[in-house]
Parts: structure tokens; C-alpha cells; sequence
């Protein structure tokens, strides 16, 4: 049972090695087949995100710019501290008509402050201060893409943004990656990484399941055991207490018999010297049998110690012999790993040239459907013109028929008219 268990354990700690041996190994197979972008819509998709990106950033910077225009007014020139003062006199405009809209409660209860969906304005002024802004804010967008300089000095105020605000940016740096590594990846390539997947997270269920059922057993045969020593361990126990209780009743015995035989001795010491003498014979009887009596306790005594070290003996034979095991086990174990990552390694290899060998022939096998196609496309292209050719002959020859016809009746009629005459 010992050795069934100790066998269990090394396959589950092969099979964990294999687990780990493979996770370690590039995967490959999760990385874009493609580092750039081959499609024009693939690349106005990129540059429209970045060029988003870039205007929140930009626009995030306002704020701090306003507050502190005179720090920036010389490196960002007259042509943009102008619009940017008309776009705070704007703002300011604004957050006066949102408070005034706020205390004749008009905003919609529970809108943030600024904040227009649902706000009513019977006057009409707000929706003309939003397109103010909007125009601003445009305006202030393309000078600044017509000024660089001004835009690094802008971007050297990063720090100073909205934390609300870098944490958007973040975000749409995220979106921005993950939907480029989604561009590159084909459709073919999107459905072999989830295939691949699907295969990691079964074989991880199975080898987990694997591993469960193992410490299972290994429990278990621990138990039985632990089971079996404490049985053993209740014999030698239940052994030492017999032992004790026969030394504790041959001591009683022996202590009762001196008693009764000097009691004896006094009574009948008054008697006669025979009955003295039949009592000494007596006594040396009872000696005796003590004597038989403890040499038959001190064999018995003798044979369960030799009982007990034969025992003892057999479970340090076991335990020598679990460690035996267990080396050997250990060893063949280390080999199997050896051999089995000499394999895997030839494995990837094989994998790799068959990798590039099928991309080969598939570039091959798109070349010969596009001649076929292009051949094709030709006779259907002869095929027309040949029949275009056929149908202008028949034309053609038509044409001529009719012209004879027209001829030869002409030249009739001219025959008549002149016999008329």
C-alpha cells in the first residue's frame, strides 16, 4: 500500500513538474503574428484613437493653463493667450448662467454642477454659451497644432492635471493597446488563441482533479498507517501491563506464602519436632516452586522482549526500506524529467519548422489560386471577345446581304423605268 501511495505521489509530482515545464515555454501562439499594421483602415482606426488621445490631453491642461496664463503667456505667444482668455471669459459666462439656472431650479435635481442634460433655459442663452465653447475650444485645438512649441511646453504641465482626468487618459492608453494588438490579430489567429485557451484551462482542471484524487489516497494510506502503528503500539502496551500484573502477583503470592508459613511456623512450633521438620520440608517445596515460578516469569518476561525487539526490528527494516524506495524513485524520476525535456525541446523545434513550412505552402497555395483565378478571368475574357467577333461578322455579313439586295433591286427598277419609255 506504502509503495502504490509513494507511486501516486511521483506521478502527481511529474505531472505538476509537465504543468509548470509548459507554462514556462513561450507562448507563442498568444502573440500577434503581425508587429505593424497592414491595412489603410486598421491605421486610420490607430491614428484616429491617437489623435483623440492627444486633444484630452491637451484639453485636460486648460484648467491649469487659465489659472496660471501669466506664467505660460510667453511661450505660448499672443496668437493663443487672446483665445484663451476668451475662453475663460466664456467659462466664466457659463458657470454664472448654470448658477442662476441652479437657483431658479431649473437644472434637473441631482445634476452635477455644469453638468446640461436636462436643464430647461427659457431664454435660450445656454445652448448659445455651449456652442461658445465648443468654438473655443476648437479654435484653441488648431492653434495649437499649428504651434509645437506651445504644445511641449503645454505637455511639461502634465503632472498638474485632474487625477479624474489622467485616469481617462489611462484608460484610453489601455483601450488604445488592446485594441492595436486586436487589429493585428486575424480572425484565424483570434480563434486559435481561444482554442488554445480553452485546451490550457481543461488540462489544468484535469491535472487538478488528478492531484485532488492523489492527495486522496495519500491521505488515506496515511491514515491506515497511522492506524496500524497505533494497533501495534496498543499490543506492546496491553504486553507491558500483563508483565506488570504477573511481577505484582508473583510478589503478592510469594508475601502470602511467607506470612502463612510463619503464622504455621509459631502455632505449630510448640508442637513436635516433626511437625517442625514436615513444615521445613514444606517450606523448601514452596521455595521451590517460587523458584519455578519466577524463572517461569523471567522466560516469559524474556520472550516478550524478544517479542518487542523483533518488532522494533521489522518497522526500522520497513522504514529503511520506504527510504530505499523512495531514492530510487526519486532518481528515475529526475531521469524521466531529463529525457522528457530533452524531448519537449525537439518537440518545439519540429513545431517551429513545421510552423514555417506550412506558412510556405500556404503562400504558395494563395499564388496558384490567384493565377488560376487570373487564367480564368482570361478565357472568360476570350470567350467574350470571341463571341463579340462572331456576332460582328454575322453583323458585317448581314450588312452586306442587305446592301447586295438593295443594289440588285435599285439596277431592277432602273431596267423597268427605261422599257417603259
Amino acid at each position: 500500500m506504502a509503495t502504490k501511495v509513494v507511486l501516486l505521489s511521483y506521478e502527481a509530482v511529474d505531472s505538476s513538474t509537465s504543468r509548470r515545464l509548459n507554462l514556462r515555454m513561450p507562448l507563442k501562439i498568444l502573440d500577434p503574428g503581425r508587429s505593424k499594421l497592414s491595412t489603410v483602415e486598421t491605421k486610420r482606426i490607430i491614428s484616429v484613437l491617437d489623435e483623440t488621445i492627444f486633444k484630452v490631453e491637451l484639453v485636460s491642461t486648460f484648467t491649469y493653463i487659465l489659472e496660471n496664463l501669466e506664467e505660460f503667456s510667453i511661450s505660448l505667444g499672443p496668437e493663443l493667450t487672446g483665445p484663451l482668455k476668451e475662453h475663460l471669459r466664456l467659462s466664466n459666462i457659463m458657470e454664472a448662467t448654470l448658477a442662476r439656472l441652479d437657483e431658479e431650479g431649473v437644472l434637473c435635481k441631482g445634476t452635477a454642477k455644469g453638468g446640461l442634460f436636462g436643464a430647461e433655459d427659457p431664454d435660450g442663452y445656454l445652448a448659445l454659451h455651449i456652442q461658445g465653447l465648443r468654438s473655443s475650444v476648437r479654435n484653441i485645438m488648431r492653434l495649437f497644432y499649428a504651434n509645437p512649441l506651445a504644445y511641449q511646453a503645454v505637455r511639461e504641465v502634465a503632472s498638474s492635471r485632474n487625477p479624474s482626468s489622467t485616469e481617462f487618459i489611462n484608460g484610453l492608453l489601455e483601450l488604445r493597446g488592446f485594441l492595436f494588438e486586436k487589429l493585428l490579430t486575424t480572425p484565424l489567429e483570434d480563434k486559435e488563441k481561444s482554442r488554445f485557451m480553452y485546451e490550457i484551462a481543461q488540462r489544468d482542471k484535469k491535472n487538478m482533479e488528478m492531484i485532488a484524487a492523489l492527495e486522496d489516497e495519500l491521505t488515506a494510506a496515511i491514515q491506515n498507517r497511522d492506524d496500524e502503528i497505533s494497533r501495534k503500539n496498543a499490543a506492546i502496551k496491553e504486553l507491558k501491563t500483563h508483565l506488570h500484573n504477573l511481577s505484582k502477583f508473583s510478589e503478592n503470592q510469594i508475601q502470602r506464602t511467607r506470612t502463612e508459613a510463619e503464622k504455621q511456623q509459631k502455632t505449630e512450633l510448640r508442637g513436635s519436632q516433626t511437625k517442625c521438620t514436615r513444615l521445613q520440608q514444606e517450606l523448601h517445596q514452596l521455595r521451590a516452586q517460587l523458584n519455578a515460578l519466577i524463572a517461569e516469569d523471567r522466560e516469559s518476561e524474556y520472550a516478550l522482549r524478544k517479542k518487542k525487539y523483533k518488532v522494533e526490528m521489522e518497522i526500522e527494516n520497513w522504514v529503511q526500506k520506504y527510504d530505499f524506495e523512495m531514492i530510487e524513485k526519486q532518481e528515475e524520476i529526475e531521469q524521466i524529467e531529463v529525457v522528457y525535456t530533452v524531448e519537449k525541446e525537439q518537440l518545439a523545434e519540429l513545431r517551429e519548422k513545421f510552423a514555417l513550412l506550412d506558412q510556405e505552402y500556404s503562400q504558395i497555395k494563395e499564388e496558384r489560386r490567384v493565377k488560376q483565378e487570373q487564367k480564368e478571368k482570361a478565357e472568360k475574357e476570350l470567350a467574350i471577345l470571341v463571341r463579340a467577333a462572331t456576332l460582328i461578322q454575322a453583323l458585317w455579313k448581314g450588312y452586306l446581304v442587305r446592301s447586295l439586295l438593295r443594289t440588285k433591286r435599285k439596277k431592277k427598277g432602273k431596267g423597268k423605268k427605261a422599257g417603259k419609255k
